[in-house]
């Protein structure tokens, strides 16, 4: 393994980077999980950067980036293209450098994350129908207008100023044995493990950095396998925020020569590490910043002592909010649809709402149809929504169903 010295970014960039950001970003707290401690056997706490300004760790790269212009390139003004957090850092950040930002973002983006990123005074362009559409067409702007493309990943100053997360975690958990977070292009665990690996070698002891990505939208464990940039042919995750199809070269230089280990986990995981940060955490997170969450939680994580999982985000729009919680509580046996095909004559559904009740389930919804291509003259559909407590008391209720001979089909979502 290469030192840090001979990487592209090194422990003096880190260090600068905070320096620039002394006072303008906030130093997030640390919250201990008794939760999920108890259930990984570890030490587990949260770096809760969703709780940062513009609510991600994005402003930190943003800022020393622009921070870090010429004056004449600060007059010319700053462009980027995003669909949420590198919005709003950068938007941020030109507020706070009273640097123009005009942002690409791609049509149908999520009303809240416009709104904020027009907040903050940026000029927003709404262009193309995904990221790569609104990043070639910040880049042509930034071609011709001369403004100085901010990049989310692939940048120096970037990589530093995500760094300054693993400094500040080192600060505040001197005994940290693994930090784990989520990466897409990998701005953020290129500069944490710079900071990381370097100032551990300095301390002489071992701290594992370890990324987690979607299992959708993992570009990682094959360019890492392969040695060389892997693109993916589609990127399909409720995780926005990390949903890069293609690592970023700069990025990928410094993970592959640091970084312990890159692992995936599903969309269920994602659902329930996101259900478990509301109740348990009370921790408004959006799906990107709970994948380290998700991958303590399904052991894809062995031996990891005391351990500190970044939070990276808050921005979750309310409506993906509410579809990742009904997927959670499917996942988690906590929500169950079925399916029941009946003779269709008096008292049949009160026979099954009786054996619900009594198992004490809840029913939250009914479909009670007569037509539909898999039912004869004389049969009924009927659908029904049920709140339980877990796998084993869905169980219970399909069992007592089936005893009073109904026959339901469980229905996947």
């Amino acid at each position: 393994m290469m030192t840090t010295e001979t990487l592209p970014v090194t422990l003096q960039d880190v260090v600068r980077a905070q320096e620039l950001l002394d006072g303008v970003i906030t130093v997030t707290p640390i919250e201990k999980s008794r939760a999920l401690s108890r259930m990984v056997g570890g030490d587990v706490v949260f770096k809760c950067e969703n709780l940062q300004r513009a609510g991600s760790f994005k402003v930190r790269g943003a800022y020393v980036r622009m921070a870090s212009l010429s004056a004449v390139e600060k007059a010319r003004g700053v462009v980027a293209a995003s669909a949420g957090n590198h919005a709003q850092g950068v938007a941020s950040a030109a507020k706070a450098l009273g640097i123009k930002a005009r942002i690409y973002m791609p049509l149908g983006v999520a009303l809240p994350k416009l709104a904020a990123t027009r907040d903050h005074g940026a000029e927003v362009i709404l262009h193309g129908h995904n990221v790569d559409e609104a990043l070639a067409e910040a880049q042509r702007y930034a071609d011709a207008s001369g403004a100085v493309f901010v990049h989310p990943f692939d940048n120096v100053d970037v990589v530093a100023g995500q760094g300054t997360i693993g400094l500040e975690i080192l600060e505040q958990v001197p005994d940290v044995d693994t930090i784990i977070m989520g990466v897409g292009g990998g701005g953020l665990l290129a500069g944490v493990s710079v900071a990381i690996k370097e100032r551990a070698r300095q301390l002489g002891r071992e701290i594992r950095v370890i990324g987690v990505q979607a299992e959708n939208a993992a570009a990682y464990p094959p360019s890492l396998a392969a040695d060389a940039l892997v693109p993916l042919k589609k990127v399909s995750t409720m995780a926005d925020g990390i949903a890069v199809g293609r690592p970023g070269q700069l990025p990928f230089s410094i993970i592959r020569e640091l970084v312990d280990d890159v692992v995936t986990v599903s969309e269920d995981a994602l659902a329930r590490a996101l259900i478990f940060l509301l109740e348990r955490a009370k921790m408004v997170v959006e799906p990107a910043g709970a994948v380290g969450v998700a991958a303590l939680m399904e052991g894809r994580i062995e031996n990891p002592g005391k351990v500190a999982v970044v939070l990276s985000g808050g921005n979750i729009d309310p409506m993906l909010m509410l579809k990742v919680i009904q997927r959670g509580l499917y996942a988690a046996g906590r929500f169950l649809t079925v399916r029941i095909l009946l003779d269709d004559r008096p008292g049949s559904l009160a026979t099954i709402s009786r054996i619900i009740a009594e198992h004490d389930a809840n029913v939250t919804g009914v479909d009670h149809t007569r037509v539909g291509g898999s039912i004869s003259m004389g049969d009924v559909s009927i659908t029904v929504d049920l709140e339980t407590k877990g796998h084993e008391h869905s169980e219970v209720v399909l069992n007592a169903l089936r005893a009073e001979g109904f026959q339901p089909i469980v229905v996947h979502f």
